[in-house]
């Protein structure tokens, strides 16, 4: 009796597990090949990925603080694949960098310095992208006079005559190369003789806009960071629109053949991207809603004769 007992009692259990096992869903296969469409979040849809993704770009800080390139390089990224990594300084260091083999690529805004950098063999293409201007601004007193000139030779005149402090990068960024031009124009040499109304930041465009604000000093800067900025600093517009403050940019690949492991794809592959007409467009409109105007001019569609260079 206590046997079949037993026996019962299993077979109530199986057939249990029987009927659960029949009302429970069937499980799901993965399938083995991905469906056509399916494509991993870091490829980008309109380009294969680059052999090699990684990218350094060294440029100036004026690209970086007017906000540019916080437009551009993500977009760059997500169409062609790469992975930017962005060194913003002068001029003169982002041309140290690729002489040196330590960046890719360059987007640079000194034509004389550039020329050299060329000349001696260290770039392999540059190709003209976009121009603003430089501009003198300062306090609103404006203790040397220089409102609405024409000049900024003369108006860097009336500064040293009135020993108006003036701050100068003082990093051999073009921006800085400008403002010594101007000064040697002008038959005058502060960053050489270092009168005391004369202080070198040191910095970037955006600091050195900063301290010349805390300072109640002029300074000589592009439009673009100026205008990302001028929310913050007490300095107003004083002299612009003269013909020699063009700022004009280049963008250049460092030599493969002195440093053969540049990223020399990945560099033509930025030149050329920044350059074609949708790139260009999405320049010419940055800032627009914002400012109210153009802060950066395309110019692929130009050459340096055509900007008087």
């Amino acid at each position: 009796m206590k046997s079949r007992l037993i026996a019962v009692l299993l077979s109530l259990v199986l057939g249990a597990v029987l009927v659960l096992s029949a009302c429970a869903p069937a499980p799901t296969v993965a399938p083995t090949v991905a469906p056509a469409t399916a494509m991993p979040a870091t490829v980008p849809t309109t380009a294969a990925a680059p052999a090699n993704p990684d990218l350094i770009l060294a440029t100036t800080t004026s690209t970086q603080d007017s906000g540019l390139l916080d437009v551009l390089i993500p977009l760059f990224e997500q169409e062609m694949g790469y992975k930017v990594k962005v060194v913003a300084v002068g001029t003169g260091q982002a041309l140290q960098m690729g002489q040196e083999g330590n960046a890719d690529v360059l987007l640079v805004h000194a034509p004389s310095s550039e020329k050299t950098y060329m000349d001696g063999g260290f770039g392999k293409d540059r190709l003209l992208v976009m121009h603003n201007d430089f501009i003198v601004v300062g306090p609103s007193s404006d203790p040397a006079g220089i409102k609405g000139d024409a000049d900024s030779v003369d108006a860097f005149k009336k500064i040293a005559t009135a020993g108006a402090t003036f701050i100068s990068r003082g990093d051999k960024s073009g921006t800085n190369t400008k403002e010594l031009a101007i000064w040697k124009s002008a038959g005058l040499d502060p960053a050489g003789q270092k009168p005391a109304w004369y202080v070198e930041s040191g910095q970037g465009m955006g600091a050195t806009l900063t301290v010349a604000s805390e300072k109640s000093a002029y300074t000589l800067t592009d439009r673009a960071t100026y205008l990302a900025n001028k929310a913050n600093l007490q300095l107003d517009i004083l002299v612009e629109k003269d013909k020699s403050l063009l700022n004009v940019y280049h963008v250049i690949t460092v030599n493969p053949d002195k440093w053969p492991k540049v990223n020399y794809d990945g560099a033509m592959a930025l030149a050329k991207w920044i350059t074609l007409p949708a790139t260009q467009d999405v320049i010419g409109k940055f800032g627009v809603d914002k400012y109210g105007q153009q802060l950066f001019v395309p110019d692929a569609n130009k050459t340096d004769a055509d900007l008087g260079l």
